[in-house]
């Protein structure tokens, strides 16, 4: 039976999308992300020097996948886990992994295994320099590697506690693929699965960069496809799928129990006191303007109607084993 939540891509748009690849040759996603060069930490991620400070154009809905992702590590911990193994299925600069890390450190686990890895070589390459005083730790083994994730993971089966895959990962994969990748994903996993995508009716980004620095940019959402003019001249046609929150359930849900899957600023975004444009508003006023954007995310993030035009879904999810087995070491 064909899962209705899944958009099945008519032939004719697969070999549309196929021609439209060939069309543009070396324009594939690896090749663009490492173009981006060093300044696409800063913007994916904030001050890749500064890993908790979450002060990127992402800020808001990173610092509400921290206070999940933390969660997971304090469970994990506090069910007397003393080792852990963390995968990052499309790393990039690494920042997420390295927050895993070091928070796992802090925390007492006495062995952390982790790995990123990612289809963009100069990413991976700066993950590792700026992991490097972490590597050096003696409880830690923490790689990054260049590999795809439409390629088998060598994990073992059930072997990792927390498996993480972030913002434009998926959107960036072919849709026939991504059935088999979620398995994929859910086979290597015994404990969480934490996932973030970009939803169907999510604000406008060109993914390497902020809008602002875009000249033009143009989605089609029938071959999943953005082409970006950014000012500095570059530009460039990648893969993008925006996703509906019950496609993206309908990926994971066979193989994982789903914890929540809610929407991740809906508000800040588009609504937040911006000092670029209006310097003079007073910071008491810009905070009590926070608090309330806060406080109206959480009552409408997890609604149907309107969880798919925030900036972000959010997907947490489990493997549905029984307790003795999930946390055993």
């Amino acid at each position: 039976m064909v899962n209705p939540n899944i958009r099945i891509v008519p032939e004719r748009d697969v070999a549309a999308a196929a021609r439209l690849a060939r069309a543009n040759p070396g324009q594939g996603v690896a090749a663009i992300y490492n173009q981006a060069g060093a300044g696409y930490a800063a913007y994916a991620d904030g001050d890749p020097h500064q890993l908790f400070a979450f002060d990127g154009p992402h800020a808001y809905a990173d610092r509400c996948l921290w206070e999940v992702l933390d969660a997971k590590l304090v469970a994990l911990r506090a069910a007397g886990r003393c080792e852990i193994r963390i995968l990052d299925a499309g790393c990039g600069p690494g920042t997420w992994l390295r927050r895993l890390v070091t928070r796992a450190h802090s925390l007492g686990f006495s062995r952390i295994s982790a790995r990123g890895f990612d289809i963009a070589g100069a990413q991976v390459e700066r993950a590792r320099l700026l992991s490097r005083d972490l590597s050096d730790l003696p409880e830690v083994a923490l790689t990054f590697e260049v590999a795809d994730l439409c390629d088998r993971l060598p994990e073992n089966d059930k072997s990792v506690d927390l498996t993480i895959c972030l913002y434009s990962v998926l959107s960036h994969l072919e849709v026939i693929r991504l059935p088999w990748i979620a398995r994929e994903l859910a086979r290597v996993t015994r404990g969480f699965f934490v996932a973030t995508v970009r939803p169907i009716g999510s604000p406008p980004s060109v993914f390497v960069d902020t809008v602002e620095n875009a000249q033009q940019f143009r989605q089609d959402n029938i071959l999943d496809r953005c082409r970006v003019e950014l000012c500095d001249g570059r530009c460039f046609t990648m893969n993008i799928h925006l996703f509906s929150a019950s496609e993206l359930r309908g990926y994971f849900a066979h193989d994982f129990e789903i914890e929540t899957l809610r929407g991740l600023d809906l508000f800040h975004s588009r609504f937040a006191l911006d000092p670029r444009w209006n310097p003079l508003v007073p910071a008491l006023a810009d905070d009590q303007f926070d608090s309330e954007l806060s406080r109206i995310e959480d009552a409408y993030g997890a609604s149907p109607r309107f969880m798919e035009h925030a900036a972000h879904l959010l997907l947490v999810a489990h493997r549905p084993v029984a307790t003795s087995e999930r946390w055993a070491s």
